[in-house]
């Protein structure tokens, strides 16, 4: 087994997959939301509308699914605000490392 494969192993072993991910993507979104509404004294309402949300997601060379990771951040913005407002434009791109564990990840 070359170092690749064995770096891929243990990021399988870890158990972390498109839903762990799509987990992480929804509580990360939960935090912006809580920030968001720190910084606005509680009310959502002055939010117009979610333009863009833009994922990096960590994940192995092999892996093709980032778009479906980001799509736990998409759908909390959706039921938080509603189509109207939380309805955006997505992107998403994988990475096989992070320089420091990301804000709003999941351990």
């Amino acid at each position: 087994m070359n170092k690749i494969q064995q770096k891929t192993e243990r990021k399988r072993d870890k158990g972390r997959d498109v839903e762990y991910g799509y987990q992480a993507a929804r509580h990360a979104a939960l935090n912006i939301i809580f920030t968001l509404s720190d910084q606005l004294n509680g009310n959502l309402d002055r939010i117009a509308k979610i333009q863009k949300v833009f994922g990096i997601v960590q994940s192995s060379d092999d892996f093709r699914e980032q778009h479906s990771v980001m799509g736990g951040a998409s759908d909390v913005f959706i039921e938080i605000f509603g189509k109207d407002v939380g309805y955006h434009a997505r992107s998403a791109i994988g990475t096989s490392t992070s320089p420091k564990p990301p804000y709003g990840a999941l351990p």
